[in-house]
């Protein structure tokens, strides 16, 4: 089988790979293109990925091209792993919203409308031509953010799309741990949207494990996910990390006023790893790449890649998915985060309990808001940007949607075509 990483030269990629180095016996992967257009990033990732692969054992062979239709021709599957602008535009996005008293982040809020706006019209593009050459039944598994979003647009376009985010597995490893079971013996009663979610089940045997969690992990799950320990004791869930952005909102921006942002730091230990991924005597995952985040992410894209192309029996995986009636309150067609049925045919969510108007709301304000910020992604329009302003929970007044959209505009100008006059 052959994949294609599109974005191949983010410094994440070397934990993709490593994770297709420990699953040999799952994944039967012979080919591996990484396709970047920066040509010195995706150089240096790609030899260690090599070295990565032989150290292993691993007979697949990795290659790299700028030509994303060199890269995608013949792939069983195409993982989309982009970020348009950089860390440049990362830290733009992390930064402009705080002229307002809003937070700053790269997937919520303004600076997630930021990055829509770039990021979807390219993913477009990417697909369409990955459907031209590489034809209609190779799967696209879509990593690049916001999450959901980006998968909503390729799922109107027809597209054979599945959303993926490594916060799920991420939280499944950590209860596997505390209560003494496989990670893969927890299943998730994953609920909500990308980025804005929450576990109100851990089911062990069947058996929901998430109120012993609660009650004798309290302390270290209120710290992983940054929420009051009698909040999560009340609420009966454990929400994902993002959530402080909403439930502690004016304290994030606080913090992150006085803080470096993150796109300068993930900068500097981009620029350690590729030093280090250039050194011909370097063949394992450096211990510095964990500061780059994504925890779980290889084993999460390998699993969901083998669940898609195997032909084997379903597997579950939470993943970016179509709602299809999941959740009664909100459109079929918005893409819901949820455990899900994966196989050939692709992803299914499973059935949920009701969800509690503590989260529906806020998971139903959110999908309003992602269906204007796709419609002023494809169409333009400073108009646009503002109602998704408007509509979005963490801005929502018109004095700073207005104020924040000519910021946005004028900051992106040169991603967006219809912004150059």
């Amino acid at each position: 089988m052959k994949l294609a990483v599109v974005g191949g030269g983010s410094t994440y990629t070397p934990e993709l790979i490593d994770g297709i180095a420990g699953r040999r016996s799952t994944l039967d992967v012979d080919e591996i293109v990484l396709v970047d257009p920066d040509a010195y990033r995706v150089e240096a990732v790609g030899g260690f990925s090599r070295r990565l692969l032989e150290h292993a054992g691993h007979p697949a062979q990795v290659r790299t091209t700028q030509s994303l239709e060199e890269g995608v021709d013949g792939a069983s599957a195409v993982l989309i792993q982009l970020r348009v602008g950089g860390q440049r535009a990362r830290r733009s996005d992390e930064t402009f919203p705080h002229a307002c008293g809003c937070v700053g982040q790269e997937t919520t809020g303004a600076g997630g409308l930021a990055k829509a706006l770039r990021t979807v019209p390219v993913v477009l593009d990417i697909a369409d031509r990955v459907r031209k050459i590489a034809g209609d039944d190779t799967w696209i598994v879509n990593f690049t953010n916001p999450v959901g979003i980006v998968t909503r647009a390729l799922l109107n376009e027809g597209h054979r799309a599945v959303g993926l985010c490594n916060v799920a597995i991420n939280l499944q490893r950590q209860f596997g741990k505390l209560l003494g079971v496989g990670a893969d013996d927890v299943k998730l009663v994953h609920t909500g949207l990308n980025h804005l979610s929450w576990e109100r089940g851990a089911l062990v045997d069947g058996v929901d494990r998430l109120p012993e969690l609660l009650e004798e992990h309290l302390d270290y799950l209120s710290h992983e996910v940054s929420v009051p320990g009698k909040w999560l004791r009340r609420m009966n869930v454990v929400p994902s990390y993002y959530l402080k952005y909403f439930y502690a909102h004016d304290e994030q921006v606080t913090k992150q006023r006085t803080e470096r942002p993150r796109a300068d730091v993930v900068s500097d230990v981009e620029e350690e790893l590729l030093k280090i991924y250039l050194d011909p005597e370097q063949n394992t995952k450096p211990e510095s790449l964990e500061k780059r985040g994504g925890a779980y992410y290889s084993e999460a894209a390998v699993q969901l890649v083998h669940a898609l192309t195997a032909g084997g029996p379903a597997e579950e995986h939470v993943v970016n998915v179509r709602n299809d009636g999941t959740f009664p309150f909100l459109p079929d067609d918005a893409v819901i985060e949820a455990r899900s049925t994966v196989d050939s045919k692709g992803a299914a969510p499973i059935p949920q309990p009701p969800v509690e108007q503590n989260f529906a709301g806020l998971i139903a304000a959110t999908t309003s808001y992602e269906y204007l910020a796709l419609e002023a992604a494809l169409k333009g329009g400073r108009d646009r940007v503002a109602d998704a302003l408007l509509a979005h929970p963490l801005v929502g007044q018109y004095t700073k949607a207005d104020t924040l959209a000519d910021s946005l505009v004028q900051i992106n100008r040169e991603y967006l075509p219809w912004a150059r006059g």
